[in-house]
């Protein structure tokens, strides 16, 4: 007897089913909710990172409470240049419907402090943890002591210790090296090979980001276009809306 005729059970064969690519993703949307900041599609080239068995592409970038609620993103960075409040954690956490890589310092703000401040960042449901590129790795070490989460080292430089940060504990790399990023990406590759986490910042044109994915990052972190920027395309809509009502014809 087969194993199919004992258990009734019939093996799928995945040639039947729709390859990548050739799925049909039906799309929802509320008229009220479907304007959300969307991030480039060249993000979804990237292979991703698993954080607690949850795969993450794009990660957004932003302080920003109201695009922290409007947006696509698998994740966002709160990262500021600022002494790290929880308070500014605790709003990121509460209105955030994806994982919250939070910023804890590392730069002005370290020693004894940050790490305090990262394990009340963990205890208020951050994801993850985020420390600037001037962290000593004594600190780095420190903090991954005190904290279950991973965290996340932030490279900006080619001159940063990147094998002291991964040794020290780090979790996964945060390339950020403005136009030399993916360079960057390319030699901390080479240093913590194959299947190190790599996060970096992807630039602002689809080449850019998939320049970066190639070098070797696995998620991409995109900085969207402010609140600012956003509404003022509002206003004009709204100013040419006004304007060509005043020139319609009126009808008794």
């Amino acid at each position: 007897m087969t194993e199919e005729e004992r258990t009734g059970k019939k093996d799928i064969d995945m040639k039947d089913l729709p390859q990548k690519g050739e799925k049909f993703v039906p799309q929802l949307e509320t008229p009220l909710r479907k304007k959300i900041i969307t991030v480039p599609e060249a993000i979804y080239k990237a292979s991703g990172l698993m954080i607690m068995r949850r795969r993450i592409k794009s990660v957004l970038f932003t302080t920003d409470i109201a695009i922290m609620r409007n947006n696509n993103a698998n994740a966002l960075m709160v990262v500021y240049p600022f002494t790290p409040e929880l308070i500014i954690t605790q709003a990121a956490m509460s209105v955030a419907n994806v994982p919250v890589f939070a910023g804890v310092g590392g730069g002005t703000t370290t020693g004894n402090r940050a790490i305090g401040i990262a394990f009340q960042a963990e205890l208020m449901g951050a994801a993850a943890v985020v420390v600037n590129s001037p962290t000593s790795n004594l600190v780095i070490s420190g903090m991954c002591r005190s904290v279950d989460i991973p965290v996340i080292a932030t490279v900006a430089s080619f001159y940063d210790d990147i094998e002291g940060k991964v040794n020290a504990g780090a979790r996964i790399l945060n390339i950020s090296g403005s136009k030399d990023t993916p360079e960057l990406v390319r030699k901390a590759r080479e240093l913590v090979g194959p299947e190190y986490p790599i996060i970096a910042t992807g630039g602002p044109t689809e080449d850019s980001i998939l320049e970066t994915i190639r070098a070797g990052a696995n998620a991409i972190t995109y900085t969207p276009p402010s609140v600012a920027e956003i509404f003022a395309d509002t206003m004009q809509l709204y100013r040419d809306q006004s304007a060509q009502k005043a020139l319609d014809p009126k009808f008794e």
